[in-house]
């Protein structure tokens, strides 16, 4: 039986991005939609991640959005859930709504259903939110290769984003 619950490749990543943010002295929250927690679930599967891990959001919902990461209703309704800016507005409300110094946010559609011509399945757009910098947008397309798979490939776009985050200068 494995000691973890997801693949060593996640595991992994995980440990750097607990590594980085530690080397930081960041704080992290979750914002996640369409993987529903497993940002949050990856880096807590990790012993010792609550010196790094503050909070996470599942706004599943539009209504959740609103509610617990204050995404304006007007905002959804012009562009989207699956949106740029609703990303954006995403990571920034969970910055704003803890203790972390930077904040993750996906929204997408995984599938297998729920996609279109202008968002298919595997639309995934990502932002982080940093207390001391502007907030990055990461606007991905994923191979179909089923919910499970885009789900993954979320995660590991946003450790990647998180990471970038360190190579960035802080704003004075």
């Amino acid at each position: 039986m494995s000691e973890h619950l997801f693949s060593r490749e996640l595991v992994m990543a995980a440990k750097d991005v607990l590594d980085v943010c530690r080397e930081n002295h960041w704080k992290v929250a979750t914002a996640e939609s369409c993987t529903g927690g497993l940002i949050a679930a990856v880096l807590t599967e990790i012993a010792g991640s609550s010196d790094v891990v503050d909070r996470g959001f599942v706004t599943y919902s539009n209504e959740a959005k609103a509610e617990l990461l204050g995404v304006p209703v007007e905002l959804i309704e012009s562009d989207g859930a699956v949106s740029e800016r609703v990303a954006r507005a995403m990571a920034e409300g969970a910055l704003e709504r803890s203790n972390a110094s930077i904040a993750i946010s996906c929204t997408g559609v995984a599938g297998p259903g729920g996609g279109s011509d202008e968002k298919p399945v595997g639309l995934v757009h990502m932002a982080v939110a940093r207390d001391d910098g502007p907030t990055v947008h990461e606007r991905c397309l994923f191979a179909d290769n089923g919910r499970a798979s885009i789900r993954e490939a979320t995660v590991v776009t946003g450790f990647e984003m998180i990471k970038s985050m360190a190579a960035k200068p802080m704003i004075a």
